[in-house]
């Protein structure tokens, strides 16, 4: 059963939605009058309910084709159970490299990371190592790095275990949802293994820890960045639910510019430390190899 506060839209409508989404997020000026700029959309969902990114820049609208994340990247509690227990890791592989080189569904529209990639709980199922696998299998065959979903646990370390099984280049892994585990420790048990840690959860406001736990999140990243590893940091928002927008009362998608990176300022965090975490790590992900 499908949770109705979750972005479900007709692949017919799906153009208008992001436009309606997108078009006041970029035109709206920040609260000192600066024009806030977009830089990116990530889009990771399953390719079913895939869509166009829009932006708007300069007034002028573009399309930004290669936001797509390729299929079967979801974990136990979503996937296609019943088919993937009836096909093989490369056939699974398959799947993803034909998106990732041809176009998702017929659209022509290639994907441009593979995930996300993910657990249901502090340990993989057999189908999902079996997803993680055919992952795996795929970004080396494409060049694509992978986003992974990891929460509440340490299974990110198990993740990347069996990439690292099957020749992943870890230096080409995100593990998401690491804000959720704030622990340092597994944080640094991450990025020593040359993967990025990725803190997505900002902005979310669930649960006592998403409302109010950032403060342990900005000494986690001053941890990292002191420690050498500010090129294996990522900084995103998970926007999964309609109550996050802020129509319906949430932070929206601009809180990372206008609330977050404020704090990491205050903290002490560099414009040059920040630019490479919100303009380069991503830049170098998402670059095919």
């Amino acid at each position: 059963m499908q949770r109705q506060d979750y972005f479900y839209h007709e692949p017919s409508a799906r153009d208008g939605v992001m436009r309606a989404l997108a078009e006041p997020l970029v035109r709206r000026p920040d609260p000192k009058g600066r024009r806030v700029d977009v830089v990116l959309f990530a889009e990771a969902r399953p390719v079913s309910l895939a869509y166009r990114v829009y932006l708007s820049s300069g007034g002028v609208e573009q399309q930004l084709p290669d936001t797509w994340i390729a299929p079967y990247a979801t974990n136990s509690a979503y996937c296609a159970s019943a088919e993937i227990d009836r096909r093989s890791v490369d056939s699974l592989a398959d799947d993803i490299v034909r998106d990732a080189t041809v176009g998702v569904g017929g659209t022509g529209i290639r994907a441009g990371i593979i995930g996300e990639i993910g657990t249901d709980k502090p340990w993989l199922s057999a189908q999902e190592e079996r997803v993680h696998r055919a992952a795996a299998r795929a970004a080396r065959w494409t060049g694509l790095a992978i986003t992974t979903h990891a929460v509440q646990s340490t299974v990110g370390l198990d993740q990347l275990d069996v990439f690292e099984a099957e020749g992943a280049d870890l230096t080409r892994v995100a593990i998401g949802h690491a804000d959720s585990n704030p622990s340092l420790d597994y944080h640094l048990a991450i990025v020593e293994r040359g993967a990025t840690v990725e803190f997505d959860f900002l902005g979310m406001t669930f649960t006592p820890l998403e409302r109010h736990g950032e403060g342990r999140i900005i000494d986690n990243l001053r941890a990292l960045i002191g420690r050498g590893h500010v090129e294996r940091i990522l900084l995103s928002q998970d926007v999964c639910h309609d109550s996050q927008l802020r129509r319906y009362g949430g932070n929206g998608y601009t809180y990372l510019a206008e609330s977050f990176l404020p704090r990491l300022r205050e903290a002490g965090v560099s414009e040059a430390e920040i630019r490479t975490i919100k303009v380069d790590n991503p830049r170098r992900l998402l670059t095919i190899v």
